[in-house]
């Protein structure tokens, strides 16, 4: 009997946000050759053992999009190879998401698209483990968990907007006035939570650097927005990966060979993981898993040589 291969579509936060009732729900997507979708949960001592199957990264598909809440999925007909980000040049094309970043610069876009980006959305100013801070935006329904995936340890809401237009100008906006980024690498998060700053000191660079976004925000003197001043939660899964400890970059390459490892905690695609046989918290960027052919199973990846001294 053959092994299921998966084609993995990343890590992805879902649900409401977390309350005193419970935690959010995190999982690793994956995608079989037959299209079915398998969800593993990366919970606090998850398990995960798996195989990389193939060199280089396949095209993840499309969406189209029909509302706020209402899209479709389209797999890549070719099962191409990736060449723009996760897609082919083809499916990249053809996908809705791709308008998002020029409908605010008068870009066209399709009607469910454009029902899409005229819900409320909200601008954020975000601080992650090595004190780097960023603006973007999340729309209503993904508020909190658009946050949780991009591995924030600290952040703030600064501005509530009509609809996506006005919010992705006020972004532009806040990058131009505050020097604010929109974007920070997964591979700086990664080397972020290898040697995180204090938790209390990134919450402190973090309302400095959302109350400058507020302070230009406030006297831009558009209209459809209102200023803001709201702290977004932490799920408790990413507190450890927070917290300064001794810990250790993954020693080995997600993109072959074999892997496994029980993961501790998890802030946005970045795991804390123990290695079978080692008393040692490592990071793994599970990021680097997007677009691989895998099949899960009983694997483990070797402990490196490593003296404590050293470290």
């Amino acid at each position: 009997m053959t092994d299921t291969r998966y084609l993995v579509h990343g890590v992805f936060w879902d649900g409401p946000a977390p309350s005193a009732a419970g935690e959010a729900r995190v999982v690793l997507r994956l995608q079989d050759d037959a299209g079915a979708i398998r969800e593993v949960a990366l919970d606090a001592g998850t398990r995960l053992g798996f195989r990389v199957t193939a060199p280089g990264k396949r095209c993840l598909g499309h969406h189209k999009v029909h509302g706020p809440a209402e899209r479709d999925y389209v797999r890549c007909a070719e099962r191409a190879a990736a060449e723009r980000g996760h897609q082919c040049g083809t499916c990249f094309a053809v996908d809705d998401s791709r308008l998002v970043h020029d409908f605010h610069r008068g870009g066209r876009v399709p009607a469910g698209l454009r029902a899409y980006l005229m819900q409320p959305h909200w601008l954020y100013v975000a601080t992650f483990a090595n004190g780097a801070s960023k603006v973007g935006t999340a729309a209503e329904l993904r508020k909190w968990n658009r946050l949780a995936e991009q591995g924030a340890v600290a952040a703030r809401y600064v501005a509530a907007a009509d609809d996506g237009r006005i919010v992705r100008l006020l972004e532009d906006l806040v990058t131009r006035d505050a020097g604010l980024p929109q974007q920070v690498r997964s591979t700086a998060k990664a080397a972020g939570i290898a040697a995180p700053l204090l938790p209390a000191d990134v919450d402190a660079r973090n309302a400095r650097r959302a109350a400058g976004a507020r302070a230009v925000l406030a006297v831009a003197g558009s209209e459809g927005y209102r200023v803001v001043d709201e702290q977004w939660r932490r799920p408790r899964l990413a507190d450890a990966a927070a917290v300064p400890a001794l810990r250790h970059a993954y020693p080995h390459d997600l993109g072959s060979g074999t892997h496994g490892f029980e993961t501790t905690a998890l802030s946005g695609s970045v795991a804390l993981a123990r290695l079978d046989g080692a008393d040692l918290d490592f990071v793994v960027n599970l990021a680097s898993l997007k677009g691989r052919t895998i099949e899960l199973g009983q694997h483990r990846s070797e402990v490196p040589a490593v003296q404590e001294s050293l470290f």
